[in-house]
C-alpha cells in the first residue's frame, strides 16, 4: 500500500515563470498525485512568478506556500520545507525541471516494496530549451553498496529526482547551508547513519540545463566554495583522504577551464 507523498520545492526570484509553470504542471499531471506541494519562497519573488503560483492555487488545493522575508539559500529553504511537510515520504522537485508522469507512482512503489528504504532517486535526462532537445543524461548507481562506493567521490543521487523519508532526513540533521553541496552533504550524513538507498534505473525527471549552468560551475568563487564543500563532506563522509585529493584536483581543473570545454566534460565524462 502506497503512502501519502509531499512534494518539496524552493523558489527564488530569478526563476523564469514559464519554467515554474511547466514544473508545477508536471506534478499536477502525475498518475499518483501528492497530498501536498510545499513551496518555500526563498525571499521575495517577482509579480510574474506570483501570478503563476496564484493560477496553480486556483487550479489545485495541493499547494502550500511559505514565504520567507529574505533569501537565505537552498539549504536553509529546504530545511524549513522538510519541517513544513506533513508526510513521511517527501519528493524533491526543482522549479525548472519536468517530472515524468509516473515518477511519484514508481518511487512510491519502491518504498512500499522495500520498507527499510530511506532514500530513492533515479537517472535523469538533461535538456536545453525544449524538452525534446536532449543534451545529456546522468546515470547513478542502482544498489546500496554501489551507491556507498560511488559517494566517496561523487554525489550518488540526482537531487531533483530524490524521494526520501522525512524522519531519516531530520535524524541526520536536515539540510544545512553548504553552497552547491547542500544535498550531497545530507546524503553522506544519512548514509553514515545507516540509511538504505536505491536508484531507479530510468529517467524520471527531465532536468533543465545548458550554458548558464556550466557558467555557474566555473570561476574562482565556485572553485573556493567547492573545495570548502568537498573538504567538509570528506571530514564527515565515507571516503578517504585519497578520495578527497582526487576529487579536489578534478574540481580545480573543472572550475578553471573555459565554459564551453566544461560543458563537454560534464556531458562526456561526469555524466555516465
Amino acid at each position: 500500500m502506497t503512502q501519502p507523498i509531499s512534494v518539496l520545492m524552493s523558489l527564488y526570484n530569478k526563476e523564469k515563470p514559464a519554467n515554474l509553470k511547466a514544473s508545477l504542471d508536471s506534478i499536477l499531471a502525475q498518475t499518483l498525485l501528492p497530498t501536498e506541494i510545499v513551496i518555500i519562497l526563498d525571499g521575495p519573488i517577482t509579480s510574474s512568478l506570483q501570478a503563476v503560483l496564484d493560477a496553480a492555487q486556483a487550479q489545485s488545493s495541493l499547494l502550500r506556500i511559505f514565504p520567507q522575508r529574505q533569501n537565505k539559500g537552498l539549504g536553509v529553504a529546504l530545511a524549513i520545507g522538510v519541517k513544513a511537510c506533513t508526510n513521511e515520504l517527501i519528493a524533491r522537485m526543482d522549479t525548472d525541471d519536468i517530472a515524468d508522469q509516473k515518477r511519484l507512482q514508481r518511487q512510491s512503489a519502491v518504498f512500499a516494496n522495500t520498507p527499510e528504504l530511506s532514500i530513492c532517486s533515479s537517472n535523469i535526462v538533461e535538456f536545453e530549451g525544449n524538452i525534446s532537445h536532449v543534451i545529456g543524461h546522468r546515470k547513478v548507481p542502482e544498489h546500496d553498496d554501489e551507491i556507498r562506493h560511488f559517494s566517496k567521490q561523487r554525489n550518488p543521487f540526482n537531487h531533483m529526482a530524490v524521494m526520501f523519508k522525512r524522519s531519516y532526513v531530520l535524524a541526520a540533521g536536515n539540510y544545512q547551508p553548504l553552497a552547491g553541496f547542500e544535498d550531497y552533504y545530507l546524503w553522506v550524513r544519512m548514509l553514515k547513519r545507516g540509511a538504505v538507498a536505491y536508484n531507479i534505473q530510468s529517467d524520471l525527471v527531465h532536468a533543465r540545463t545548458g550554458a548558464d549552468m556550466y557558467t555557474r560551475r566555473g570561476g574562482i568563487r565556485y572553485l573556493i566554495s567547492g573545495l570548502r564543500g568537498r573538504y567538509r563532506i570528506y571530514r564527515e563522509g565515507l571516503g578517504s583522504l585519497k578520495d578527497f585529493v582526487k576529487v579536489a584536483m578534478i574540481h580545480i581543473v573543472i572550475s578553471l577551464i573555459p565554459n564551453k570545454l566544461r560543458g563537454i566534460v560534464y556531458a562526456k565524462k561526469l555524466h555516465v
